[in-house]
């Protein structure tokens, strides 16, 4: 469950300009700090779409897709052959959360959903950094680069692509 809150709140987090975004598209490095100072660095490409699709392209350290809508996670893994899909089983509306979001300062704002708070630091309207605690208490800090708002994205990029002879997984 951690997983899949952490990959759809950081993608639907993608989406903020604070309260008009349509679509968010970036590159990104996600850096996910445990309670000894170790971290593990995920570097990656974003693709998100109103109401709540998300493709997460992780490039390093491993290769993995993480297709995301407002039902299933679909996460294909081509070094091992397999696919992951899970339905998701939680209420989360990035949407309303961030309506609600206050500002904290000039480029800050305080989100917050169930126990959890998200940073959300912009620059001109435009989203740089997601941060916050998930429920392992690991600190989770997302920055993105080259991001792209309220473009046209073809609803088809959400469709989760692998080869027929991968393992599939249903949770």
């Amino acid at each position: 469950m951690k997983y899949i809150l952490t990959l759809l709140l950081s993608s639907s987090l993608s989406f903020a300009s604070i309260d008009a975004l349509k679509s968010f598209e970036a590159n990104f490095t996600q850096t996910i700090t445990d309670d000894k100072k170790k971290s593990l660095v995920y570097e990656g490409h974003i693709v998100a779409s109103a109401p709540q699709n998300a493709l997460w392209n992780y490039y390093k350290p491993i290769k993995k897709d993480v297709y995301i809508n407002r039902f299933r996670v679909v996460i294909v893994e081509p070094e091992i052959e397999q696919v992951i899909i899970r339905n998701i089983e939680s209420d989360f509306d990035f949407f309303r959360m961030i309506k609600s979001a206050k500002k904290i300062n000039e480029n800050t704002y305080e989100a917050k959903y169930r126990e959890s708070r998200f940073i959300i630091t912009i620059n001109k309207d435009i989203i740089e950094s997601i941060s916050y605690i998930d429920e392992f208490e690991n600190n989770v800090k997302i920055i993105f680069s080259n991001q792209e708002q309220n473009k046209k994205i073809d609803k088809k990029i959400f469709i989760p692509k692998y080869p027929l002879d991968f393992d599939v997984i249903r949770d």
